[in-house]
């Protein structure tokens, strides 16, 4: 099961209770206080991760809690402290934490975007002090100990965006799933029906000379989808992090719509989810070329995205005709939008490679 948003409650470790205890050894009258302090509690940490890709885990366990730290013990042995627990979430993933505020319900505490990223959610309590810290020259019996102190409780939303370079944008069944089986090794579910696609799907492109990038297929839009009609924007959000976006348009007669009109549905609903999203570098794919029988649709199409200034590509994700074009022109995107971050932000910890569906040989 795919799961990309969860609510959690995490809990760090309490910290130990301080010792009250007095020195008692032969030969050493009035031995003084001898209490050790309480350990540390154990604090909460969110991981990315690129051995797990989806966050069903919390789903079924939303409640988690550090160790607490043990009590004080005599000997001025101090307790031990409590292990802190790390929670490993897929690469990608936002940490919110809930305020309860009506003006702000929500703030970002982290991005982890790259393997490694850690971020401390909730902080273990201190431990209390045993009494021999409290001995003066005129209290040399002290019997005060601290408590220790509670650890921070948060109530945090997580919420996946995929990491893709490419994203795949259309109609139920305009092919989407086909060409991403086509150009990589993933393998989605592919059948004659709409909506056959009900979670994101990534894949990995390879070219010659050590060239790749990574694709993801999304969940077809229809129009209203941002009213929650189908899907809905659901899974739009994994679109945010890729660099560019292919429209991948059915002009087939058997859907019974425009294809031109079908891309500027697309292109209006993508505006009213995200205008940041609408506004990333886009292409345009006329798919299923094998299958037309109107060459007017084709051609209405092109003219549209001529007049938005898109690039156009025809294809047959069936056959594999106009593919290889339709890549080299991803590519050249990536490749453009990678120079522009790398001059815009610091190098990333490290890259994810198990989160991806796999490359084609």
């Amino acid at each position: 099961m795919f799961v990309d948003e969860v609510d959690i409650h995490v809990a760090a470790g309490n910290g130990g209770r301080g010792c009250l205890a007095f020195r008692r050894e032969k030969f050493v009258p009035r031995g003084g206080p001898s209490g050790g302090d309480g350990g540390h509690g154990g604090s909460v940490f969110i991981v990315a991760s690129p051995h797990t890709n989806t966050l069903i885990n919390f789903r079924f366990h939303p409640e988690l809690t550090a160790e607490r730290g043990d009590h004080g013990q005599g000997s001025n042995c101090t307790g031990q402290s409590g292990a802190d627990l790390d929670l490993a979430v897929p690469i990608g993933t936002l940490v919110y934490e809930k305020t309860g505020d009506p003006n702000e319900p929500r703030r970002l505490l982290a991005d982890l975007a790259h393997v490694g990223d850690r971020v401390l959610v909730a902080q273990g309590g201190r431990g209390g002090l045993g009494n021999a810290h409290f001995a003066t020259s005129t209290n040399r019996a002290p019997r005060k100990v601290q408590p220790g102190e509670p650890g921070q409780e948060k109530d945090l939303r997580l919420e996946l965006k995929l990491l893709a370079d490419v994203g795949l944008v259309g109609f139920p069944n305009a092919g989407k799933s086909t060409l991403i089986a086509r150009v990589s090794a993933a393998r989605p579910k592919i059948a004659a029906y709409p909506f056959t696609t009900l979670t994101p799907n990534l894949g990995v492109v390879s070219l010659s000379g050590d060239r790749s990038f990574v694709v993801a297929d999304v969940p077809g839009l229809i129009e209203g989808a941002h009213r929650g009609q189908g899907l809905g924007h659901q899974f739009l959000r994994h679109l945010e992090r890729t660099k560019v976006l292919v429209h991948l348009v059915d002009i087939s007669s058997g859907t019974g719509r425009d294809p031109a009109d079908d891309l500027d549905t697309l292109r209006r609903e993508l505006e009213l989810f995200e205008p940041t999203l609408a506004a990333k570098p886009q292409i345009v794919a006329a798919n299923k070329m094998d299958a037309l029988d109107d060459e007017t649709r084709v051609t209405a199409l092109e003219a549209r995205a001529k007049a938005l200034g898109l690039a156009f590509f025809k294809i047959s994700a069936v056959s594999g005709a106009g593919v290889p074009d339709l890549l080299e022109a991803m590519w050249q995107h990536v490749v453009a939008e990678r120079s522009t971050d790398a001059s815009d932000a610091p190098p990333p910890l490290g890259a994810s490679s198990d989160l991806l569906a796999g490359t084609k040989k």
